[in-house]
């Protein structure tokens, strides 16, 4: 993709950005454009120098009211929507869900146009916005679970998830609820920069750095009842024994669990079963070994409690498409 150069504050050239036009509406939802500005911000190559522009962009600049009891200004117009490398799109509940096909402005809609290099991402409601410009049309896509049945009714030709943080299909993706608005713009940093970099940003903002895409957006019971005992011991514990063999029996023990206790409210608490959480985890581990060491795929599988190469290829196709050498080229310029 390609970046437009920009200038520091001091009048210096900055090196080449990565540019993000956050597009706002009326009625635009405060944490979600404050999320990807904190996020994007804050991503930093090893020199020290910011690897994004963003900027926040409105179909006409200038005031724009939120859902809260201030207003913000938007500098930036649809010439720089258009122009930009990324598009993020937050939600407006004042306007989203009343979208319908082909219902657009036809100049935001020709601003959004998806374009070799480009890609286009929805947060929340924002993906009725994507998806009335038709950039969603045969595609699979997410909302918020509250408006899901809605988006499937107004928009028969794409694929509803309701069930999932986050779905990307290549130069398109879109997002749940507000929250999985930071998974976003995790996944698009680690995408574009590897899962050191990602991490980073997600110690800074002191937010989890991974939650798979796929995982449940809605859980009946997400926080534990005040008498149950959490699972957070076994994963803290976990995460400092991937290389061993671990077991369900195992992490069942740290918490003085009967398995199908274990179990159930594990998942309660992330969405998860043990072993996917516990997979998740060795695969992030294997991504930043492959980022930052020279270690052969063997070593690294060992490491990351794999046992063997194969396993981790193997993983590593399932989950990412992409196979070990692959991965380590694209951040490193390192085949294996």
């Amino acid at each position: 993709m390609t970046a437009a150069r920009v200038t520091h504050g001091d009048g210096a050239p900055a090196a080449a950005r990565h540019t993000v036009a956050v597009l706002v509406r009326d009625g635009v939802l405060p944490m979600e454009l404050g999320l990807v500005h904190q996020l994007l911000g804050a991503a930093r190559a090893a020199s020290g120098d910011l690897l994004y522009d963003v900027r926040t962009c409105a179909p006409r600049p200038g005031r724009i009211r939120t859902d809260a009891d201030f207003p913000i200004y938007a500098e930036h117009g649809l010439d720089t929507v258009a122009a930009a490398d990324t598009v993020i799109v937050p939600a407006s509940h004042e306007s989203d869900e009343g979208l319908e096909p082909g219902g657009l402005d036809r100049e935001l809609a020709s601003a959004l146009a998806v374009r070799a290099g480009r890609r286009v991402a929805s947060i929340c409601t924002g993906s009725f916005v994507l998806a009335a410009a038709g950039l969603l049309d045969g595609r699979r896509a997410t909302t918020h679970w509250m408006s899901a049945d809605r988006f499937a009714r107004t928009f028969p030709e794409v694929t509803v998830d309701a069930d999932v943080l986050y779905v990307d299909e290549g130069e398109v993706l879109t997002s749940a609820g507000e929250a999985a608005g930071i998974d976003l713009c995790l996944h698009l940093i680690r995408t574009d920069h590897g899962a050191a970099v990602a991490a980073d940003v997600a110690r800074r903002t002191v937010v989890p750095p991974h939650r798979d895409g796929g995982q449940a957006q809605y859980i009946q019971r997400p926080v534990p009842e005040p008498s149950l005992t959490s699972t957070g011991a076994a994963r803290t514990w976990a995460l400092t024994r991937l290389a061993e063999p671990l077991t369900l029996a195992h992490l069942a023990a740290v918490e003085s669990m009967s398995v199908r206790t274990f179990s159930r409210r594990f998942r309660e608490e992330t969405g998860l079963t043990p072993m996917q959480w516990l997979t998740q985890r060795r695969v992030d581990r294997a991504r930043e070994l492959l980022e930052s060491t020279d270690h052969t795929v063997d070593r690294i599988a060992t490491e990351a409690g794999f046992g063997t190469g194969a396993s981790l290829r193997q993983h590593f196709a399932l989950g990412l498409g992409v196979s070990p050498g692959a991965y380590r080229a694209t951040f490193r310029g390192v085949r294996v």
